[in-house]
């Protein structure tokens, strides 16, 4: 068994019965092998008297070995975001519905586990991007993302116009409902959605896919994940936009904020099952394998 496993913090989607049920019986998995167990507050608030160590972010991911996630991709991506700073690798078990980034199954964990912690699994370095909201040069707010930074209308029917650029080189102006800045691994969320094309979570890009927009030839466009991209908000004082990471973080915005992406330095350490088939999943996930 690897060293580096020895100490698991696990971490739970809040207020699911399913995810209590797991916790329980993972719990009682990792204390048959002995491993040392600390609990996030999310997953700690399933037991009146915790009799692990509970432990808010960074230092849980500072502490632990390898940290399980328990729930779904969303759960999975707020932990990425808090995470990723510390290098710690992540498992998510997946009670959700697609399971792209959570892709252990309940039924299967007990030998998934038996495998990773004789060091039989695969790792993969998931990009994240990082934006900050310049107001008046100021910066107003920041945050990570590990899917996608979504710039969009707020409340109202109306289109929103929207102006970037790419390394300071101007790219387009765009009438739309939004724009999605996604990683490869937000290529499958949002992006797929929104007509934006595939790309392997090795990929080193970043793809922008316009939302709804005005003109139809404005198309997503795919970029190195060196690229500095800008989109500053126009419009009048009663443009109504807000930014989305992730879906879970929103940031209202007023005409002329700068909403600057780049690619974080730190990237998501993901591990997944030995045998794990991206193009499988894929399969799986998207119903390629149906006939219609």
């Amino acid at each position: 068994m690897p060293l580096d496993f020895r100490k698991i913090a696990l971490i739970g989607k809040s207020g699911d019965q399913k995810v209590a049920e797991t916790l329980v019986m993972l719990i009682a998995d990792l204390n048959q092998r002995n491993l040392d167990i600390i609990l996030d507050i999310s997953a700690a608030k399933y037991f009146e008297n915790p009799a692990y160590p509970v432990l808010q972010h960074p230092e849980l991911g500072e502490q632990a070995d390898l940290v399980i996630v328990v729930g779904g991709d969303g759960t999975l991506l707020g932990a990425a975001r808090k995470l990723s700073d510390t290098n710690v690798p992540v498992l998510g078990v997946n009670l959700g519905r697609l399971g792209f980034l959570a892709d252990v199954s309940p039924d299967q964990w007990h030998d998934t586990f038996t495998h990773i912690f004789a060091g039989k699994y695969q790792e993969e370095h998931r990009m994240l991007l990082h934006a900050s909201i310049l107001r008046n040069n100021d910066i107003i707010g920041e945050s990570d993302a590990l899917n996608d930074v979504v710039i969009h209308k707020w409340d109202i029917a109306r289109m929103i116009e929207l102006e970037t650029t790419i390394n300071k080189r101007f790219l387009h102006s765009l009438r739309a409902d939004g724009l999605i800045v996604a990683t490869p691994t937000g290529s499958t969320a949002y992006a797929l959605s929104g007509g934006g094309p595939l790309l392997h979570p090795t990929l080193e890009a970043i793809v922008l896919v316009p939302i709804c927009p005005h003109t139809l030839s404005n198309r997503p466009i795919v970029v190195n994940s060196a690229s500095q991209i800008e989109v500053t908000v126009q419009g009048g004082e009663h443009t109504e936009a807000q930014v989305t990471f992730d879906g879970q973080i929103n940031i209202p915005l007023n005409p002329g904020d700068v909403i600057r992406i780049e690619q974080k330095p730190q990237q998501l350490r993901l591990l997944h099952p030995e045998h794990h088939d991206h193009f499988q999943v894929m399969r799986n996930k998207l119903r390629w394998a149906e006939q219609p």
